[in-house]
């Protein structure tokens, strides 16, 4: 079975200059893709509320990341992500307190387990890549997505995937170098597209998911309502 990534990530609001700081800086664009993000969980947002995010990506197939152990603190996010359908049937089923025997595909246990489309929106993203000066040459790049979803929002990322906690350190302090390079404040956050979208579309919902969480543990970048979203 292939490994499971921890994505560490800090999630920023782009300005009007952020792709010309990006090239100034040595970034590469990639690639700029638009495609459609569905989110399951239950009715009652079991899913979200224990902090795990089961998202299908268009010709990308199916994505659970939920919260590892957190090495550093800080405006960062710290994210197992797994991508191979039976790990995230065995995660599904660990959280939700449920046994399917023998179920190996995704889309087989979203019954079993009472999961339906829950948010579903269209993101125009630039992916950039940039390894920082001075670093080694073998070192991966950072990466930097630029999303505009559908409904008006727009959020940035810089995101570096590794393997082992021991790495998360080394990983957040080239994330903040970055960041500081691109304008960012050092304690600057902001929400996920999937947060905007239930706070926008799904009020209700979007507030018991609050309610869930204490302010140094909201989800992906959540703030509280009346607090300034960026």
């Amino acid at each position: 079975m292939a490994q499971a990534f921890i994505e560490v990530e800090r999630k920023f609001i782009p300005g009007p200059d952020t792709e010309k700081r990006l090239q100034e800086l040595g970034g590469t664009l990639e690639h700029r893709v638009t495609f459609r993000d569905s989110y399951y969980d239950t009715p009652e947002l079991s899913l979200m509320r224990a902090d795990h995010w089961l998202r299908q990506r268009e010709g990308s197939g199916w994505e659970l990341k939920y919260p590892g152990v957190a090495v550093v603190a800080g405006p960062h996010t710290e994210y197992v992500e797994l991508t191979v359908e039976p790990a995230i049937v065995a995660q599904l089923c660990e959280v939700l307190g449920a046994d399917i025997l023998g179920a190996g595909s995704v889309a087989v246990v979203l019954g079993p387990l009472g999961l339906q489309e829950v948010a579903s929106f269209v993101t125009k993203r630039s992916a950039w890549k940039l390894v920082l000066s001075g670093a080694d040459e073998e070192e991966p790049p950072l990466r930097v997505d630029l999303d505009t979803a559908d409904f008006g929002y727009a959020v940035g990322e810089v995101e570096a995937l590794v393997h082992e906690k021991a790495e998360v350190p080394a990983a957040l302090d080239k994330i903040n170098s970055l960041s500081s390079m691109l304008g960012v404040l050092a304690q600057e956050t902001a929400p996920a597209k999937v947060i905007m979208h239930l706070q926008r579309f799904r009020p209700q919902d979007y507030q018991h998911l609050l309610e869930v969480y204490s302010p140094r543990e909201r989800p992906q970048g959540t703030k509280a309502p009346n607090s300034s979203l960026g």
